[in-house]
């Protein structure tokens, strides 16, 4: 579940002026729900649902040290608010290798009682 909480924390620590994230009133006299979830957010709240969040990359044998952040972006169909239930489904869909650096590139599709809401696309670089 998305909470308040998580979500007012994260557009202070990414420094949202918009007061639609982080004031409830604000969000929805602008035609909103409920506090909407900033650009990006997603990708954190992926992470706090895994139970392991990097076990793709240990089952990879991936030595976790040497990683770096290759790319992220975003498909969006939908807008997600605190308080939505959002399932994730993700799969690697690329391993490659180019000039001694391995690509690894991991989708996500996102959901709400089956509605897309979002598709997610994030690589990681392998340094050797």
């Amino acid at each position: 579940m998305i909470h308040r909480s998580d979500l007012l924390l994260f557009a202070r620590a990414t420094g949202q002026q918009d007061p639609v994230y982080t004031d409830v009133e604000a969000a929805r006299k602008a035609g909103h729900r409920d506090l909407p979830v900033p650009p990006t957010y997603l990708f954190c709240q992926e992470m706090k649902e895994a139970a392991d969040p990097l076990g793709h990359l240990r089952a990879l044998g991936v030595d976790l040290g040497k990683l770096l952040h290759g790319e992220q972006s975003f498909v969006y169909h939908a807008m997600a608010y605190a308080g939505d239930e959002l399932t994730f489904s993700s799969e690697m869909t690329a391993d490659y290798t180019k000039k001694a650096l391995r690509f690894l590139v991991r989708t996500t599709e996102v959901t709400r009682g089956g509605t897309p809401i979002a598709d997610l696309s994030a690589t990681t670089v392998v340094t050797s």
